[in-house]
């Protein structure tokens, strides 16, 4: 029972924080700049087109958190959020080094982890794809 409820309690914060950095990019909620200002921001950093490729990020992070959360389609939420977050390290974060206090990589690594981990386990007993 424990290791049920830890991994709800794993998959529920991971799979809503992922929610709401996709809501942030689509719509701009929870302090986001929504789709065309996180689309501008891209093209700044040269991903192009800025807008098509912030689409889908938040896609991903939105569809990726919601599977995750609910532990149906574990396979597939960790490949959408491995992708996300490597496309993160290489186009930003891997420049900065590890440590998140300097933008570095630390996090995204953290939830690559945390994705393959849990994938690797099992979603557990509370899950609708458990």
């Amino acid at each position: 029972m424990s290791i049920a409820l830890g991994l709800l309690l794993i998959r529920l914060v991971v799979g809503l924080t992922f929610m709401g950095h996709g809501v942030q990019k689509l719509f701009g909620w929870f302090g986001g700049y929504g789709l065309k200002a996180t689309g501008g921001w891209m093209d700044s950093i040269g991903l192009k087109p800025g807008v098509l490729i912030a689409l889908a990020a938040g896609l991903a992070e939105l569809a990726g958190g919601l599977l995750f959360a609910l532990g149906l389609w574990l396979p597939v939420s960790a490949v959408l959020i491995v992708l996300t977050m490597l496309g993160a390290i290489i186009a930003v974060h891997r420049r900065n080094g590890f440590w998140i206090t300097g933008n570095g990589m630390e996090y995204n690594i953290v939830l690559i982890a945390v994705a393959i981990g849990v994938t690797l386990i099992g979603a557990g007993e509370y899950a609708i794809g458990g």
